[in-house]
């Protein structure tokens, strides 16, 4: 690890690396389900996606635009650093096969068998036929590859087709692609037979059948081999005016599928003279570009692979809970108008925003509406609840950020459904994007309005929140939501600069505010006076807070950090900082919340937030930290960070040496994510 760090940070690519090792040591781990497994696997290949298409990407840019050896983060020249990072990701695909071999030996223990195309029983020879007659073969895309240039699209598995043809007497190599069809499962199930569960890959169901898809070739050999392409996911806004903003993105994720390619995964026992003809079509010369792999490709889609209704070999299914005091049936504006509460998906039942959003829409007292949409699930019941307002005749404002990665396409969808209905739409502030997660509403009471809303760690989306863990504060605090209408008021009017009495808001406000935090931390440590920082991330790159941090280590206060995911600090270092300690949590959850607790001499400042401790969100993006005031709510706060600290099952220690090492205690087993359902199921029995 040393080689891969200057003395004070580790680099950021190594470090993200990092995180997807833990994804994968969850793959390997015997105590998950077995199919839970395969699902994490699944995860670990759609990481890799976008790190290549993201970070692997701008690494590239930065090697390719200046020859003068300019570094990339963390003090690693970015050719220097691209050849680090593609060891690094061969080594962990070499590592994922092997598990995936030892999970499918498993799983036959479990008389679940996976069979290839070279293993059908004559018995299961007609379902195959019928199924790939009826359901493969007409959503098949099949290209001949000749010599002009062809575009293939980005991120996407192909079986790439070599067909000997024989033509008066001379053989010639013909190349075809098939795209594996994207609206069918990739895996298919088998009937049963003597108590067995058979499964095939789509792929090995195709190669079964090449004798249908081909038959109109004379062909002497037939070889297939997987490849997947990875492009720069970077959008390229165009300048013309005379275009919308919605279709500027429209053309520029259009675009992206066809940008620089940064990866070519491939089959490793396909011929040298496939995989050169295949790199001479994507302009590919560089061999940083090439990881090598196995029969299979695109195992993201191990993420959906079939229970098979085998409940035994998954997570224990959880019923999410009631919040304490706050009633689903009940009336939840009125309920939060006497008192604040706190949902901690996916622990809380997650309806308890649609219930605000449904009685703010009927209610016909509230006048308006307003909300920030960053990630949206497919079928939408937070947008369904805004165009159902809308047509109430309530005022209905929607931020909605249409360059969240990856979901530029859902999002425009979603605009044009919203502005179909009447909704006033707001696409952002130049420059920034729209992170923070924020919502509004204005109910008239008696001769005034009042305000009440929602400010949430994680995104409106009610399928996320079975999986990701992030919290939700419901208030009615009139002078917080104040702040949060100013906001919106920035977004409106963007060149004016809001000042704010209880929100920490990016890209103005967050560094200052935070610094001024520790700096408090730091004086009381001097003094003698408790001092003590506990943070939950996602990630951590930027070097002022870490070297802030550094300081207050330095200075006595204890620091206390869980990140998931990208950590730049090296804690435990003597002398720089060996008061803080770092743990990263994986388990059947993805820990997604952002929390900022100080100590203040006993006067505890806490904020759930939207914002890492990372550049882009400080200075880049419109990020909102929330006080948590309620003395009941700052108790549950500190609590449930406190279960998660004292995780010694799936808790990994992040250092600067040997990463990824589980937390070891002589303390009795505690899994912090089981501890958790019980802490607020205890509650309710209170």
């Amino acid at each position: 690890m040393k080689e891969l760090q200057s003395s004070s940070y580790i680099n950021r690519e190594i470090s993200w690396l990092d995180f997807n090792a833990r994804v994968l040591q969850e793959a390997s781990e015997q105590t998950v389900p077995l199919i839970e497994r395969l699902r994490f696997l699944g995860i670990f290949s759609n990481n890799l996606d976008e790190f290549f298409q993201v970070r692997f990407a701008t690494v590239k840019r930065i090697s390719q635009s200046d020859l003068t050896g300019r570094k990339a983060l963390g003090g690693i020249a970015a050719t220097e650093l691209l050849e680090k990072i593609t060891k690094l990701v061969i080594d962990q695909q070499r590592e994922s096969l092997s598990i995936l071999q030892n999970i499918e030996d498993e799983l036959a223990e479990e008389n679940i068998i996976f069979i290839n195309e070279k293993e059908v029983s004559p018995g299961q020879k007609i379902f195959l036929n019928q199924f790939f007659i009826d359901k493969v073969a007409p959503a098949l895309v099949t290209v001949i590859l000749h010599q002009k240039e062809q575009d293939l699209s980005d991120n996407t598995a192909f079986m790439v087709i070599t067909l000997k043809i024989e033509d008066q007497g001379h053989i010639e190599p013909m190349y075809a692609l098939i795209e594996l069809p994207k609206q069918l499962d990739r895996f298919v199930v088998l009937p049963k037979k003597d108590g067995k569960q058979y499964v095939m890959m789509l792929d090995d169901l195709i190669r079964y059948n090449f004798h249908l898809i081909f038959n109109m070739f004379n062909y002497t050999s037939i070889e297939a081999h997987m490849v997947k392409i990875t492009r720069d996911a970077e959008l390229d806004l165009e300048e013309n005016v005379g275009k919308s903003y919605v279709e500027k993105i429209r053309n520029s994720v259009k675009e992206r599928m066809i940008g620089d390619p940064v990866r070519l995964v491939y089959d490793k026992t396909i011929t040298e003279s496939t995989l050169l003809f295949i790199m001479k079509k994507m302009g590919i010369s560089s061999t940083d570009s090439l990881i090598p792999g196995g029969k299979y490709h695109h195992r993201r889609d191990y993420m959906n692979f079939p229970s098979l209704n085998r409940s035994d070999l998954l997570y224990p299914a959880v019923t999410p809970l009631e919040i304490k005091g706050l009633r689903l049936d009940g009336n939840i504006l009125k309920s939060i108008s006497e008192k604040d509460y706190l949902l901690y998906a996916p622990y809380h039942n997650y309806y308890y925003v649609i219930k605000f959003l449904r009685e703010a829409a009927l209610d016909p007292k509230v006048k308006t509406i307003k909300i920030t949409l960053y990630r949206l699930s497919q079928n939408s019941q937070v947008v369904s609840s805004l165009i159902n307002a809308a047509k109430n005749g309530k005022k209905v404002t929607v931020q909605i950020e249409l360059q969240a990665r990856f979901d530029e396409k859902n999002n425009i969808i979603f605009a044009e459904r919203l502005e179909a209905a009447g909704v006033n739409l707001i696409f952002g502030v130049p420059g920034l994007k729209v992170h923070t997660k924020i919502c509004l509403i204005e109910r008239e009471e008696g001769s005034k309005l009042k305000r009440y809303g929602f400010i949430s760690s994680g995104n409106f989306n009610e399928t996320t929140a079975k999986i990701y863990t992030d919290y939700t504060l419901f208030t009615a605090h009139q002078k917080v939501l104040k702040d949060v209408g100013k906001v919106f008021g920035f977004f409106e009017v963007n060149y004016k600069i809001k000042s704010y009495k209880h929100l920490i808001v990016s890209p103005h406000y967050t560094a200052t505010v935070l610094n001024k935090l520790i700096d408090k931390e730091i004086e009381n440590a001097l003094a003698g006076k408790p001092a003590k920082i506990r943070l939950k991330l996602n990630s951590i790159t930027n070097y002022k807070i870490i070297d802030k941090l550094y300081k207050a280590s330095n200075a006595g206060v204890e620091v206390h950090m869980i990140v998931r995911g990208v950590c730049c600090l090296i804690p435990g270092i003597n002398g720089m900082s060996e008061r803080i300690e770092v743990i990263s949590i994986l388990d059947k959850y993805l820990e997604h919340p952002r929390v900022y607790i100080f100590e203040n001499d006993g006067s505890p400042k806490m904020y759930i937030s939207s914002a890492d401790l990372m550049t882009r969100n400080i200075d880049n993006r419109v990020e909102v930290a929330c006080p948590i005031y309620d003395l009941d709510l700052q108790k549950q706060l500190l609590d449930t960070f406190l279960i998660s600290w004292n995780d010694n099952m799936k808790a990994r220690i992040l250092n600067g040496t040997d990463q990824n090492i589980f937390k070891k205690t002589n303390a009795k087993p505690y899994r912090s994510q089981w501890e958790m359902y019980e802490y607020f199921k205890a509650q309710l029995a209170e």
